[in-house]
């Protein structure tokens, strides 16, 4: 009997994995996520500024791949006996992928209350909704998300005042001049940034600095940072401090080799040491390398230990500007960078390349 491979999540990495191991490997696959459409992530803050998405459902994604796809949320997992626990019932499984992703970390008092995350479809559309009547909106978090988000909503918005509230300088993991770039492109847009300020607790008014100023705004978007599931820890998986699955070289759980860790969900590190970012750019080549390694265990054969190195940083400033940041192998920035409509157009055709990949994962991801 074909062995059963249970994939948990179907973001950019899950997807991926459970077409290729389908493709791949010979196993009966099912993929279990709780909605039945892919949510293209790294667009959310167009969603949320007001314009509409692709619709992407599952099954046409799925069609003719032999992957079952069941549409539950899960609730547990039991290592011991190699189950899944869902709302609607239980999978067993022979070896599971787990890629939950990652969800918004909405840690200082207050946010989960009063501020709006940007991690999810339900996430961007509630914050498109309490955008309708406002006319002061703070972000929080001068990561890419946060930039792109800010820049997003002020060129929609242009009579929606933004201001950017970072614990870093603005464009931290940018060279000088792509720092000197973005706020170019921030002050042409009227964005208002507030960096190197920390945020003690968020109110229904906005923000509240450590010194206790109060940041006044009608809505509040948080991308300060990312947390993932206590599904791995809970299920007794070794993962990290944060909760993400530690895997080996081939990202196999380092507890249970069973188990694939991919996604935000794993933390992936390099026999160097460096640790891959929370990135739709980590995840797609990373799912890709693990399911080769997988099919290989599976036949017998030795696998390959992963090989990525970094590219650049793609940046949307609004819809007609971008940054393209060019980086080392380790992510860190070189001076050389692309702006403009041509660093628009070039992120727009990386976006678009990750839906073709999603249909057609056998393509080379990185």
């Amino acid at each position: 009997m074909a062995e059963h491979i249970v994939v948990v999540g179907a973001g950019y990495a899950g997807l991926a994995a459970a077409k290729l191991a389908a493709r791949w490997t010979g196993a009966r696959v099912t993929l279990v996520n709780e909605r039945d459409r892919f949510v293209e992530r790294v667009r959310l803050h167009q969603l949320a500024a007001g314009q509409r998405l692709r619709d992407l459902p599952l099954g046409d994604l799925l069609r003719g791949t032999g992957v079952e796809l069941v549409v539950d949320r899960v609730t547990g997992i039991d290592a011991e006996t190699r189950r899944v626990r869902l709302t609607g019932g239980e999978l067993t499984y022979d070896r599971l992928v787990y890629a939950l992703g990652s969800r918004a970390g909405l840690d200082v008092p207050g946010a989960a209350e009063h501020a709006h995350p940007l991690a999810t479809l339900e996430d961007a559309e509630a914050l498109a909704g309490a955008l309708r009547a406002a006319r002061r909106v703070a972000v929080v978090g001068g990561g890419l998300t946060g930039v792109e988000a800010a820049a997003e909503l002020a060129e929609a918005r242009p009579d929606l005042e933004v201001v950017l509230v970072t614990g870093d300088e603005l464009g931290a993991a940018l060279s000088a001049k792509g720092r000197r770039y973005l706020r170019g492109v921030f002050d042409r847009l009227g964005v208002v940034v507030r960096d190197r300020v920390t945020v003690a607790e968020v109110r229904a008014e906005g923000p509240v600095l450590g010194d206790g100023e109060l940041v006044p705004a009608d809505a509040v978007v948080w991308t300060a940072g990312f947390r993932v599931p206590d599904l791995a820890r809970e299920a007794g998986f070794a993962v990290d401090a944060r909760g993400r699955m530690l895997v080996d070289e081939t990202l196999a759980s380092v507890s249970h080799p069973e188990v694939l860790g991919i996604g935000d969900a794993a933390a992936i590190r390099l026999p160097d040491g460096l640790e891959l970012r929370m990135a739709c750019a980590t995840g797609l080549p990373t799912a890709q390398q693990a399911v080769r390694a997988l099919a290989a265990r599976m036949a017998g054969r030795e696998p390959r230990p992963l090989r990525f190195r970094y590219r650049n940083q793609c940046v949307s400033l609004g819809r007609r500007d971008g940054l393209i940041q060019f980086v080392r192998a380790d992510d860190s920035p070189v001076e050389r960078v692309l702006t403009g409509r041509a660093a628009a157009r070039y992120k727009e055709l990386i976006v678009r390349g990750t839906v073709l990949f999603e249909r057609h994962p056998v393509l080379p991801a990185g």
